[in-house]
């Protein structure tokens, strides 16, 4: 007899299209050296994997994990789509055992749209009201995926309007050399700046000149351009003084 995950594997390959893996494969950064290096597309939309997910909502967790541990980036894709409806609709003890769950598991989730799609919405709400010394130490992690989990689930808070721990985990993520964790803290501090701008521009007066510039790009898109600039300006300053060889942190 078949198990859920061979059946959700059957209709991923059903609806398969080669060039849109193709296309995937590029665009996820799969060769090799690149962060996506090994990942396997079969060519399947997000909303047709989130159709599949709502008719296996009831999917075992022994089954889940089988799915995430397999090399098709769709599968494992699918299962977290399944592991976040699990979440939503899940008592506080269940709840918990979903958030252990996906901490277990975070190895298999290893690209950005994997942790994007599950993070905040299970981790997220998870440590809301809860001891978050699990998020910084993801933080400090060596693992980039592990990295991005951090500030995409300390993210979460702030449709609460909490936003201590996102400022504290951007903090620290100030120096990461990765252009994806730039890319995941500059979106999150926009986020913030959509609810309190104060609370942002507070935080980027403090640390705008040491901000690398994607990130810092990331944090003032939807500002007006003359704060923008005023934001850009910073770096270039910053950046001037430390190729005259005179910058250094107190």
């Amino acid at each position: 007899m078949k198990s859920g995950s061979d059946a959700i594997k059957r209709e991923l390959k059903k609806i398969s299209a080669p060039e849109k893996a193709r296309a995937s494969a590029w665009f996820f950064k799969t060769g090799k050296g690149e962060y996506g290096y090994g990942d396997v597309f079969y060519g399947v939309t997000a909303p047709e994997q989130r159709k599949i997910a709502g008719k296996f909502a009831d999917l075992p967790p022994a089954e889940i994990g089988k799915l995430l541990k397999n090399k098709a980036h769709e599968c494992r894709l699918t299962a977290l789509f399944i592991l976040v409806g699990k979440f939503k609709k899940a008592k506080m003890v269940e709840q918990n055992k979903i958030a252990k769950f996906y901490l277990a598991h975070k190895k298999y989730i290893n690209n950005w749209d994997l942790v994007d799609s599950s993070a905040p919405y299970i981790l997220g709400r998870y440590f809301l009201d809860k001891d978050k010394k699990v998020l910084y130490k993801l933080a400090r992690s060596k693992s980039l995926w592990d990295r991005r989990i951090a500030v995409l689930s300390a993210g979460g808070f702030i449709r609460e309007n909490r936003f201590e721990d996102v400022l504290q985990i951007s903090e620290i993520l100030l120096g990461d050399k990765h252009d994806l964790v730039h890319k995941a803290v500059g979106w999150m501090l926009r986020e913030v700046g959509k609810r309190s701008v104060g609370t942002e521009e507070k935080f980027l007066k403090k640390h705008a000149g040491a901000m690398p510039r994607t990130m810092l790009r990331y944090a003032i898109e939807k500002f007006p351009p003359k704060k923008r600039n005023y934001y850009l300006h910073l770096t270039r300053h910053t950046q001037k003084r430390r190729e005259r060889g005179n910058f250094w942190v107190c």
